[in-house]
């Protein structure tokens, strides 16, 4: 049963009378959580196009009350009124701490400062990452290991390790009774929009943009993580990140293809160009790929959504990377990319480099020293002084055939 409620005129210690959203998922089990509309960047790293959320719950068994995460700092005054909807905060037993990082874990100094009585559960890792991040009592922290159990009347939280999804004390927790799995980072998107997933249209584009951002590097670990709950009876996937999935099919099927690192008849192409000559190697080699039946997703770095790419990188085959030289390297914007490259760990088998320079080359010796160890094979590469000649663009369409051939041989 799903109910939503709301109040008006409501009041506690500090707060000023505002309305509140309470959305009970299952009997006794509460979305207590914040959304964050106006965030547009996280970790200063990841772009927030839709904002995001940082979903807590509160789970009400017979005998004791138990919030699964918090939120991010500077939303604990929202956390507490909507808590307050349902129980007072200081009526918390345990706060459970799947992942310490800050946007779920921040509220917890708030919380145990209001509710001298509330014990924190996590994992042994977890334990001291909440005495050096919360400043949390050791005496007030209770440890679980993997598959450990806590009864709390009528409903039986399961912990479940999942180390590097995405830090080493992660871990899942499943409600045994309702089939719930509240999943922390795994199964996330960064949405403010929508309570369920069956609310958004496109949420498959946004989980896997977020997969692409946060899970990508770690795919053996999260195929791992899926093996550990193949065989759990989940109805509801909860996770820490955008909307609660209630048609789990749907992205488990997802998280089993990019666990596997299937890819697609597909290129990314990246590029940064000064004066035009490196783009027009760049149309040439997108040009020619698409004849070839191949599928291109183009991204100008100068101004492209950098979680679009990552996104597109998730299910490529191959990459197209073009940029000129500065100083002896190569342009500043394509070795971030390709430095993020290297760092997310993209299934990708193929590359194809591609630059011009002025007085003096060096960008595609950079770029190779950069990508080297990723175990892509860089199909070629084409190096020009000013502007591609004409022999230049028969070297681009041939090295392009070569590479849509290789993309389509991967199927």
């Amino acid at each position: 049963m799903l109910r939503l409620y709301s109040i008006s005129n409501y009041g506690i210690m500090v707060f000023k009378m505002e309305w509140r959203n309470i959305l009970e998922i299952s009997d006794g089990v509460y979305w207590v959580g914040v959304k964050d509309w106006d965030r547009r960047l996280f970790d200063s790293l990841i772009p927030l196009p839709k904002g995001t959320s940082y979903n807590a719950y509160l789970v009400i068994g017979d005998n004791w009350k138990v919030l699964v995460d918090t939120v991010n700092p500077g939303f604990e005054a929202e956390l507490h009124s909507r808590i307050s909807r349902i129980i007072d905060p200081e009526e918390i037993d345990y706060i459970v701490m799947n992942h310490a990082e800050p946007d779920h874990a921040g509220a917890i100094p708030y919380l145990m400062r209001i509710n001298d009585k509330a014990k924190l559960v996590t994992t042994p890792r977890g334990a001291k990452m909440a005495q050096t991040y919360y400043s949390v009592d050791e005496k007030r922290i209770v440890t679980v290991t993997d598959q450990e159990r806590i009864s709390i009347g009528g409903k039986t939280l399961r912990f479940i390790e999942a180390p590097m999804l995405h830090w080493p004390e992660t871990m899942f927790t499943y409600l045994e009774e309702d089939g719930i799995l509240f999943s922390c980072d795994f199964f996330g998107s960064h949405l403010a929009a929508g309570f369920f997933d069956d609310e958004v249209e496109d949420l498959l584009v946004h989980a896997q943009r977020y997969w692409g951002e946060i899970m990508m590097p770690f795919r053996s670990m999260g195929g791992k993580a899926l093996e550990k709950i193949k065989d759990l009876n989940i109805r509801v996937i909860a996770p820490s990140h955008g909307p609660i999935h209630r048609n789990i099919r749907r992205i488990l099927d997802a998280y089993q293809g990019w666990v596997r690192g299937d890819t697609k008849s597909k290129a990314s192409i990246i590029y940064v160009s000064m004066w035009r000559h490196t783009e027009s190697m760049i149309q040439l080699a997108a040009e020619t790929l698409m004849a070839e039946g191949v599928n291109v997703a183009i991204y100008n770095l100068t101004v492209s959504d950098i979680g679009d790419l990552v996104k597109d990188l998730v299910d490529s085959r191959a990459i197209v990377i073009g940029a000129p030289t500065v100083l002896g390297g190569a342009h500043p914007l394509a070795v971030y990319a390709s430095y993020l490259i290297k760092a997310l760990r993209p299934p990708l088998r193929y590359m194809l480099l591609l630059s011009s320079y002025g007085w003096g080359g060096g960008a595609i010796r950079h770029l190779r020293g950069i990508l080297e160890g990723t175990g892509s094979e860089i199909v070629g590469s084409i190096e020009v002084n000013g502007p591609p000649s004409a022999d230049d663009m028969n070297r681009i369409i041939e090295l392009s055939r070569t590479l849509a051939q290789k993309i389509k041989g991967g199927e």
